[in-house]
């Protein structure tokens, strides 16, 4: 909002300059962005520009991302064609770092297979204890 420019606009010259991914910020993000802003925004960097030339950018979902947030994500997007940029949601697992790798694969996984995450969580130990820490 500070450029005074909408981000349809914005990331429409970024990719005609050859950007192949944009920062879309993400859902229940920490600045002030509303989720339907962020999904809008994933969207229109995936909506092909040219029928013979797409130049799709890859939307990068971050901020405060963590696996709490993939199955509203995917479900909101409609697909997996994103970069889903984990910091805290990772690295503050309370099992290590692994543990909050595999806490947002298992995540992903359930989102993509449409299983709630509670109940992927029970036969899944890095995303149940995720979901209880930042949950």
């Amino acid at each position: 909002p500070y450029l005074g420019i909408e981000f349809a606009a914005y990331q429409t010259i970024w990719r005609l300059a050859g950007v192949d991914h944009l920062h879309c910020n993400g859902l229940r993000n920490k600045f002030w962005e509303p989720d339907e802003s962020v999904i809008a925004s994933a969207r229109a960097c995936l909506t092909p520009m040219f029928d013979d030339q797409p130049c799709i950018a890859m939307p990068v979902i971050a901020s405060a991302q963590w696996a709490g947030q993939a199955a509203d994500t995917y479900q909101q997007l409609g697909c997996a064609d994103l970069m889903y940029v984990c910091g805290g949601g990772i690295v503050a697992h309370p099992d290590g770092i692994a543990a909050g790798v595999l806490s947002v694969r298992q995540a992903w996984e359930a989102a993509m297979q449409g299983v709630a995450l509670n109940d992927y969580a029970i036969s899944h130990e890095e995303l149940r204890r995720a979901l209880k820490h930042f949950g």
